[in-house]
């Protein structure tokens, strides 16, 4: 029988998907985040309706996630990382200013403050590396010439691997840009590089298929007659493949490819406002953590500048 918690639950869940616009892979994260802190809270016999949370009940959550290992790591004794744990965190925060707006009694979202984390670093392939990743794919068959667009429309775009996957090949090559919905829903305008709209011309004239989506299974991919469109996984691969192809020792994925989109429009002189539009960032906080590029620039100045005695 469904408990007041578990209804409030669902309407919450619910609230996410048709109210906020949130995607499922949203959803489902904040299901399986709230889950974990409601079957914690059950054992500990502590919550039988809304009111039950507590500040008290939240603090020894906050001890259960410091102390539990992360993902195989037992042997090791690493522990979940202060960033996971605040996904618990954000996920409650939700359900509890949920509850306040439906004047639901229960402790207040603002009484959880989120685990301070280390400051974010990136890690970069270099612009010869990247060079070497888009001219990886060099042959002239349908897989290889469909893996160059692949990669030049996500370095010429700074497009998440969610977004590439969700093209269609009605795509208007004629033109410079074109919108794309990313998170939350928001539409924004990316712009493509003549060698992205070349590389995509090519593979679209070897297309033999139906399929609507841009980028699709070919060759030996395909498992039965009709070509089905690539998934996050598949552009992993795909990326991973040429990376090891180029001779790159570094870990190589679609969003590092975004991060050299970024870093390279800011070492060339971009604002930070228009990174932060190209990428889609809701907030400019996190498109800041690409400054980094500036340093060497600065390094630079200082140089040229600075007085010498």
């Amino acid at each position: 029988m469904a408990t007041e918690i578990d209804t409030l639950k669902r309407e919450f869940l619910e609230y996410l998907e048709i109210e906020k616009g949130s995607s499922l892979n949203t959803v489902e994260n904040y299901e399986r985040y709230l889950t974990r802190f409601f079957e914690f809270a059950q054992e500990k016999n502590q919550l039988k309706n809304a009111d039950g949370i507590t500040d008290s009940l939240v603090r020894e959550f906050r001890l259960y996630l410091n102390r539990q290992s992360a993902g195989n790591n037992r042997a090791t004794g690493k522990t979940l990382s202060k960033k996971t744990q605040n996904y618990y965190l954000i996920a409650l925060r939700m359900f509890l200013k949920y509850l306040t707006k439906r004047n639901i009694k229960s402790m207040h979202a603002d009484q959880i403050d989120l685990a301070k984390v280390s400051e974010r670093s990136l890690d970069l392939i270099t612009g010869m590396e990247l060079s070497k990743l888009l001219k990886a794919p060099d042959g002239s068959d349908i897989k290889s010439v469909r893996d160059k667009a692949i990669l030049e429309l996500l370095f010429s775009t700074g497009l998440r691997v969610s977004e590439l996957c969700s093209l269609t090949n009605d795509l208007d090559l004629s033109a410079d840009e074109f919108s794309i919905r990313g998170k939350g829903g928001k539409v924004r305008v990316v712009f493509m590089s003549e060698e992205a709209r070349s590389a995509i011309k090519k593979y679209l004239v070897l297309r033999k298929d139906m399929a609507d989506a841009l980028f699709v299974q070919v060759g030996n991919e395909v498992l039965k007659k009709e070509s089905k469109p690539l998934t996050r996984r598949s552009i992993e691969r795909i990326v991973k493949q040429y990376a090891i192809k180029a001779g790159i020792s570094k870990k190589v994925t679609p969003h590092i490819i975004r991060h050299c989109f970024a870093t390279d429009l800011l070492s060339n002189g971009a604002d930070i406002r228009s990174v932060q539009m190209m990428l889609g960032h809701s907030n400019i906080a996190t498109t800041q953590i690409y400054t980094h590029v500036t340093d060497k620039q600065l390094l630079d100045v200082h140089k040229k500048f600075h007085s010498k005695k």
